[in-house]
């Protein structure tokens, strides 16, 4: 049976190192080769600068994800911002020719793309900025006594907000013909219901919904259900597609 890899992308102002303590529930001995994918301006690429737009952002990861996929097997996994990335990632990889098209997809605290409406949170100012942020659960309140790391912190994730919130309503839905799950937290209070259920126009496949115990943040405290929950679909997709 094939290796089947998985590439991860995190969430706003977050780096490929929130995936690590995956690392000790997904090996190579599981069937998934666990792939987090580190966006620019942060982690081991803080040296670069952030993204100019969401285009940018997908035209980057295409780079970085085409060069590893070869003839293997792969799903995405996103989370918030990286949901939103991974859709668009998938949307562009489906527009390829000659380039194999992914197992799965996982898309993780996020409502169904361009619904709802934008909230524009990167247009306030610091201080309504940084209690939204709190509000979100996932910078504790004393992260911010440390101005120096604020003045770092606080520009990426604003610049993060940016492309969550860019609006790209004009386009229209294009279904993806493999499967779909989206795992959500069950105290999210971000993300209303009909936005969930959108998600089902987005695959000519199953649309599958998956909640966690905790709120927007439940991936750091349930990385072993998350993962042992990619884990069956995944080989379930590898049983059904050889």
């Amino acid at each position: 049976m094939s290796i089947i890899k998985l590439f991860c992308f995190p969430y706003a102002g977050g780096s490929a190192s929130i995936f690590n303590k995956w690392k000790s529930y997904l090996n190579i001995y599981s069937g998934v080769e666990l792939i987090p994918v580190e966006l620019a301006g942060r982690g081991t690429r803080i040296s670069e600068p952030l993204y100019a737009g969401l285009q940018e952002a997908v035209d980057d990861l295409y780079q970085i994800v085409s060069a590893k996929i070869g003839n293997t097997p792969y799903a995405l996994f996103g989370y918030s911002l990286g949901g939103l990335l991974a859709y668009e990632l998938a949307q562009k990889i489906k527009s390829v020719k000659n380039i194999r098209q992914p197992l799965h997809l996982f898309f993780s605290s996020m409502s169904a793309p361009y619904t709802g409406p934008n909230k524009n949170y990167h247009l306030m100012d610091n201080d309504e900025f940084k209690l939204r942020v709190i509000e979100l659960g996932g910078t504790p309140p004393e992260f911010f006594d440390h101005p120096e790391l604020v003045d770092f912190f606080l520009p990426m994730l604003r610049n993060d907000f940016r492309l969550s919130e860019t609006n790209l309503s004009e386009q229209k839905t294009d279904p993806f013909q493999c499967d779909i799950s989206i795992f959500l937290g069950k105290e999210d209070h971000e993300i209303y219901a009909e936005q969930i259920n959108n998600w089902k126009i987005y695959t000519n496949g199953i649309c599958a919904f998956h909640y966690f115990n905790g709120g927007h943040f439940f991936l750091h405290d349930e990385g072993a259900a998350i993962t042992g929950l990619i884990s069956n679909v995944l080989m379930k997709c590898n049983h059904k597609h050889f």
